[in-house]
């Protein structure tokens, strides 16, 4: 039997994103990300609490896209389901816990973030939704630059729907 909480985190990312793919050609992304508590003293002072630990599993395109974005220390925010589940092993009860992600994000709380459309596959010429709206070129850079933790200068869009874009 298991349990889901709904349950929402930031921390920083203790290793880079272990993507695989299982036997369906499924993408499996398991990522560990330590929550640390801050504590006010009597004096009024802060001081870190004890981290926690928390294992976190993403799926499908959120697996490829935290992979391909997140690295080991990168401030990030989760927002998913809580999982509780009981096996044995060795002959032991035991218990093991992680939240399997919807949502993984940048937290901006520490930085900024240039955000980057993934590009979907397409079935056919009139399946796009925006068909009038290219990215130039250059657009396969990454918006963000892992390197230096900080936004690239993104591309201007092209094409016959660029006039159409109002904010």
């Amino acid at each position: 039997m298991s349990t889901k909480i709904p349950v929402n985190i930031a921390g920083n990312l203790v290793a880079d994103p272990e993507l695989t793919y299982g036997e369906s050609g499924v993408a499996h992304a398991k990522l560990r990300v330590a929550v640390n508590q801050r504590i006010q003293g009597a004096d009024g002072s802060w001081q870190d609490g004890e981290p926690v630990f928390h294992n976190v599993s993403a799926f499908r395109a959120l697996a490829e896209n935290a992979s391909n974005s997140l690295k080991k220390g990168d401030p990030v925010t989760v927002s998913g389901e809580l999982e509780f589940r009981a096996f044995e092993k060795d002959g032991e009860r035991r218990e093991a816990r992680r939240i399997v992600a919807e949502t993984i994000g940048p937290d901006l709380r520490f930085g900024t973030a240039a955000y980057q459309r993934s590009p979907r596959a397409v079935a056919g010429p009139d399946t796009t939704a925006d068909a009038g709206l290219q990215a130039a070129p250059e657009a396969a850079q990454p918006a963000y630059s892992i390197a230096t933790k900080g936004p690239v200068a993104a591309p201007p869009l092209s094409g016959p729907a660029r006039a159409d874009i109002s904010m």
